[in-house]
């Protein structure tokens, strides 16, 4: 038998290249949906990453650099020293004490926050709570003396809103 070939002349192959065996190549439909959705994906990493580096130097900014702010405190300049007249307080077992003290202030805290002169009140009713009713042991020289001052300067720094740097004694006298 006689074998009849037939040909198409003005169509392309569906199957692939001559000499067969390749894949069959895609629609150019396909194609064009296929690179659109590769864009696309491309296009929210890259914000992905756009954002997050947004964020992190906000955050640096933002965060870390108050942070730094704050770990570097500022010393207040000493100001004038101010003196708390003597006054005699009572002690336990019929003694006094006969103390005045100088405080050193801060450049800021010299009129109180009222703009006049420094009100030594508060500091005088400190003076008189910390010492009234102590026995004369822990108020003599040495170490408990020592506690007794820092304990002081901690108060008044407190009352005068970090005014007062320090607490000098400039009278002191038990009887």
């Amino acid at each position: 038998m006689a074998v009849i070939e037939q040909r198409v002349v003005n169509e392309r192959p569906k199957i692939g290249p001559r000499g067969g065996g390749g894949a069959a190549r895609p629609e150019p439909e396909a194609e064009a949906v296929a690179t659109p959705k590769k864009s696309k994906k491309k296009l929210v990493v890259i914000l992905g990453v756009v954002v997050v580096l947004v964020a992190a130097a906000a955050y640096y900014f933002l965060v870390l650099s108050k942070a730094d702010a704050a770990a570097e405190p500022v010393e207040p300049e000493p100001g004038a020293v101010h003196k708390v007249e003597a006054m005699s307080i009572n002690l336990a077992d019929g003694r006094y004490l006969r103390i005045a003290v100088g405080l050193q202030l801060t450049v800021d805290g010299g009129g109180d926050g009222h703009g006049g002169e420094f009100d030594d009140s508060k500091a005088r009713n400190a003076i008189i709570d910390l010492y009234s009713g102590r026995p004369v042991a822990e108020v003599a020289p040495g170490e408990a003396r020592e506690a007794l001052r820092q304990e002081l300067a901690a108060t008044l720094e407190e009352s005068y809103h970090g005014g007062v740097m320090d607490v000098y004694l400039i009278d002191f006298v038990t009887q």
